[in-house]
């Protein structure tokens, strides 16, 4: 029974380790994230609870610029409700390749691996709530699909337990 119990739960344990961003090193077209996130980028999403519900909708407009290995992305986020955000990011690539981000309402640093057309973040994030902020973990993946448009989705959680999904797509204006 022992040996039953302990084979399950390390079946579990390896269910939960998720997909590696090298799973996409093949694919293509090939993200770099400077050419991307460059210029004026479109985006529209959706936050769903954990129970598949649409929570939220919105649509964001993103204005980057780089200089050097450093870029600036100021998001400016307008939801169905009329509530407006603004989040400015910083990302400065690593000397391995990798990418730290930061913002005013992210707790320390956003980490982020790029491989093939994926990227993907794991960072917390101050999220305000009904006049309380709660720091919320996120689980950032997003696929380049064409030279235009990438796919985003991102999975939230407090404590390990799963408060619910942003998807959205981003379009670069020509």
């Amino acid at each position: 029974m022992k040996r039953l119990l302990v084979l399950l739960l390390a079946g579990l344990l390896l269910g939960c380790a998720g997909v590696d961003v090298n799973h996409y090193a093949r694919q293509k077209p090939t993200l770099d994230l400077p050419s991307y996130f460059n210029g004026t980028i479109d985006a529209w999403g959706v936050f769903q609870k954990r129970n598949g519900e649409v929570a939220r909708r919105f649509k964001v407009e993103m204005r980057c610029s780089w200089v050097g290995d450093t870029g600036t992305l100021d998001e400016r986020f307008v939801y169905d409700d009329g509530e407006t955000q603004r989040r400015v990011w910083t990302l400065t690539r690593q000397a391995d390749g990798s990418w730290q981000g930061r913002a005013d309402d992210v707790q320390g640093v956003a980490v982020g691996r790029v491989a093939g057309n994926a990227l993907h973040w794991t960072y917390t994030l101050k999220l305000p709530v009904d006049g309380t902020v709660y720091e919320v973990a996120f689980d950032d993946w997003m696929w380049l699909l064409d030279e235009q448009t990438m796919f985003n989705r991102s999975t939230l959680s407090k404590f390990g337990v799963n408060l619910g999904e942003v998807s959205l797509f981003f379009r670069k204006r020509s």
